[in-house]
């Protein structure tokens, strides 16, 4: 089980059992939220489209704030392997900067409901919770920021880092957030190459030139 999961207390000690069980809410509780919003969902419904009885929900969650901090921490869980899995910092290069970013916009079209319910919902976490999860996206920004500095030709410093790495984080969720207008004028492999080009050129780097000595 994900050891961030145990914040969340429940009466069950089987771990695996609350592994399972807890994935299975998270799923319920995605698509109703898609649906009807958080705060119009209610725990019974949760339960039901789970596949279990409200008794049973509550013998691994307390509150329905629980399952919404439990749906946060799945999404950047999420997020977290799919950039671990893109960066190879043992071989830093652009193409492979380039490969990360076109990763977590591929992420990030693929999970473009559960990042709106996200930013439409973190606000209802309590105070501790929410930092948490605000935390694990400063987490995911750092991860940017390490790839641009490793992979990068030249030295770019700490600040400009920072801020590239912020704007490939928001471009991504752009692409979801702006989808009614944006879906209508590129495809994501455009959008993608589109905005790669753009970063490219705001960091001074030449695709052409870089790739030749790469290869």
């Amino acid at each position: 089980m994900n050891q961030n999961q145990n914040q969340i207390l429940s009466s069950v000690k089987n771990i695996e059992l609350v592994e399972k069980r807890r994935n299975q809410m998270i799923k319920g509780a995605i698509t109703l939220f898609k649906e009807k919003g958080f705060h119009r969902t209610t725990t019974r419904e949760i339960a039901k489209e789970s596949g279990f009885s409200i008794g049973t929900l509550y013998e691994y969650i307390r509150t329905k704030e629980d399952l919404l901090f439990l749906v946060c921490d799945a999404i950047y869980e999420q997020v977290h392997e799919r950039l671990e899995a893109a960066i190879d910092l043992k071989n830093p290069s652009v193409t492979n900067l380039e490969k990360v970013v076109e990763s977590y916009f591929y992420l990030m079209d693929e999970m473009q409901e559960e990042v709106v319910i996200m930013y439409q919902e973190v606000k209802s976490l309590k105070k501790d919770t929410k930092e948490y999860v605000l935390q694990k996206e400063r987490d995911m920004v750092g991860m940017l920021e390490k790839v641009i500095v490793t992979c990068l030709p030249h030295e770019i410093s700490k600040q400009d880092a920072e801020l590239v790495a912020n704007n490939i984080f928001i471009q991504g969720h752009m692409w979801g957030f702006r989808r009614w207008v944006l879906q209508k004028q590129f495809t994501l492999q455009e959008y993608i190459d589109r905005q790669i080009h753009y970063l490219m050129a705001s960091l001074a780097i030449d695709r052409t030139t870089v790739k030749d000595k790469e290869a």
